[in-house]
């Protein structure tokens, strides 16, 4: 038995491309959707749409995580191994990665006589995060590394799961929608993402599918997520080609890099009037500038409800990406923050 995309007993959470209500597509790191059943039998239909690394599903059943590996293209029937001890389980199927890939979800193949029941209910808490591949968990599981450069590695140890996005959405009990990109800076024709062209989160961060490599860029209709706290985590990648804003922090193109962020947040203030807006980087290696350009920034729009976030080891981490454990200890901080305003955050935006 097939269990359509549509059936109203699963559940979603991301930015996900509905415009074909059957066959959804899943675009942003820790997007997911969730159901729970009986029997012991189940497989996911899937037609990837690849673009760079190998491509992986993430799930959790029955609170066990695992992978399953894509084919770089066409439509596939993948088996989910099943515990047959337990006569109901839990399924949350997520987007592992970012946008090398893309996939559309073509439902869930179960024993006829499957009984298909409504996930709980998700938190009315939610977040917003505008980051970079550290906000993707990218190279998260490579746990033999932390504190140095990346190994060689093919997209196997990305997993949005242990980013410090989704660790921070765990913690605080709320629901999270993740618009982060590997490589991705401010600016476009800086950074590392989509090359040749370097496109940067300014062009990005309004777009539902933002990877013209991988079909047509759509915009995102805002109303369809309010989130109540949201975090812009830029400025990492935004050194390449030339990391000028500590060369000439004071110069003509460190002055337009913060125009344009302070362009970014105010656009984003606009979309989310009564939204907690946190600025903030990582404690991946860089120079310490940029968060001095931020906090300019902040302090030149003045809004009482927004924020600049340090870490304790800000800029001052890991020379490869962020490992679970550094994950871990970035989220430890920025969800005890957010959690020192006060219970009156979430209640703001609705």
């Amino acid at each position: 038995m097939l269990i359509l995309p549509e059936n109203t007993h699963l559940q979603y959470s991301g930015r996900i491309d509905f415009e074909d209500k059957n066959a959804p597509v899943f675009i942003y790191p820790c997007s997911w959707v969730k159901m729970n059943f009986t029997k012991n039998t189940l497989k996911v239909v899937v037609e990837n749409h690849h673009e760079c690394w190998n491509n992986y599903l993430g799930y959790i059943l029955d609170g066990v995580q695992g992978k399953l590996l894509l084919s770089r293209k066409g439509k596939e029937e993948i088996e989910i191994p099943v515990d047959k001890k337990n006569e109901e389980h839990e399924l949350l199927l997520f987007k592992r990665q970012d946008a090398c890939h893309l996939f559309t979800f073509l439902g869930f193949l179960v024993e006829d006589d499957c009984v298909v029941k409504h996930a709980d209910s998700k938190p009315k808490k939610k977040i917003e995060v505008y980051g970079d591949s550290v906000s993707a968990g990218e190279v998260s599981e490579a746990i033999d590394y932390v504190g140095k450069e990346d190994p060689k590695h093919n997209g196997e140890y990305s997993n949005s799961w242990y980013s410090y996005a989704w660790m921070t959405a765990r913690k605080l009990g709320a629901e999270i929608h993740d618009i982060a990109q590997g490589g991705i800076s401010l600016l476009n024709k800086t950074g590392w993402f989509c090359a040749p062209e370097y496109i940067g989160m300014e062009d990005t961060y309004d777009k539902l599918n933002y990877n013209p490599h991988l079909g047509s860029v759509k915009p995102w209709d805002f109303t369809k997520y309010r989130p109540h706290v949201v975090i812009v985590a830029i400025g990492q990648n935004d050194n390449h080609p030339e990391d000028y804003m500590a060369a000439e922090p004071k110069g003509v193109k460190a002055k337009y890099w913060k125009e344009h962020y302070e362009m970014l947040i105010r656009n984003l203030r606009l979309k989310y009037p009564k939204s907690v807006l946190i600025l903030t980087t990582t404690i991946l290696n860089h120079a310490k500038e940029w968060d001095d350009a931020i906090e300019e920034v902040c302090q030149k729009v003045n809004d009482s409800n927004l924020y600049h976030f340090l870490y304790t080891r800000n800029a001052a981490g890991t020379p490869g990406h962020i490992r679970i454990s550094e994950a871990e200890e970035m989220s430890d901080e920025l969800s005890a923050f957010i959690e020192s305003l006060g219970q009156k955050i979430w209640e703001a935006e609705e």
